[in-house]
């Protein structure tokens, strides 16, 4: 199965191989010459790119979140009636102007560069140093574990920062809050160091743009 994945995935890896060299390439023309800046360079591109996902993400969880009362009271009066809980919900979200899809846009965009990368650095041979900072081979776990408590720590910001404007959190967002980040960080672990600084720097671009979408709102007001 992983090598009927490998295969599908291989045109975006080709692809990926050579951004990244392009990106090393240009690090070496600041004196540099570092894969690891490469793919930190390379994130932040791709971060920008999918910036209007992003905000479409974020409204729309939001808007979802803010809706969630309304969801709750109709389960409760329609719970022997799904037809009619189904064309309910659809007319609240309607009415509001919320998609519930919109909120998987950027990750759906995001999926096949993150399994390419997977793959890509699996096997990714090194034409120059393959160390960053205090990892001895990009290719290969953090010896240290940084990147994955970095990994664990990043997720569990960018989902308290798009919950914590919500008018209420209910009982299953907030295990998945604690979950996700402990199952990310964990899987990190035995993956290469540049896919989970890859992850590391997505979720720091992605706390940063979401900062940007509401920093009027965080003002006080006057």
């Amino acid at each position: 199965m992983s090598g009927f994945f490998a295969s599908l995935f291989q045109p975006i890896v080709k692809i990926l191989e050579t951004i990244v060299g392009l990106f090393y390439n240009f690090t070496q023309l600041l004196g540099v010459g570092n894969y690891g800046l490469a793919i930190i360079l390379m994130t932040v591109v791709i971060k920008v790119l999918l910036y209007p996902l992003t905000v479409k993400q974020v409204k729309s969880m939001k808007a979802m979140q803010d809706l969630q009362p309304k969801i709750k009271e109709l389960q409760k009066k329609y719970k022997d009636k799904p037809q009619e809980l189904q064309q309910k919900m659809g007319q609240i979200y309607k009415e509001a102007g919320v998609n519930p899809l919109a909120g998987c846009l950027p990750l759906i965009a995001q999926m096949p560069i993150l399994m390419a990368m997977f793959y890509a650095l699996q096997s990714v041979h090194f034409t120059n140093d393959p160390s960053f900072l205090w990892i001895p081979n990009l290719a290969m776990p953090d010896p240290l574990y940084i990147l994955p408590i970095l990994s664990a720590l990043t997720t569990f910001v960018t989902q308290w920062q798009t919950t914590k404007t919500s008018a209420q959190q209910g009982a299953q967002m907030k295990i998945m809050m604690v979950a996700m980040p402990i199952f990310i960080g964990w899987i990190s672990i035995k993956f290469a160091a540049g896919l989970v600084l890859y992850w590391v720097v997505m979720n720091i671009m992605q706390v940063l743009q979401q900062w940007w979408m509401y920093r009027n709102e965080e003002q006080p007001t006057k």
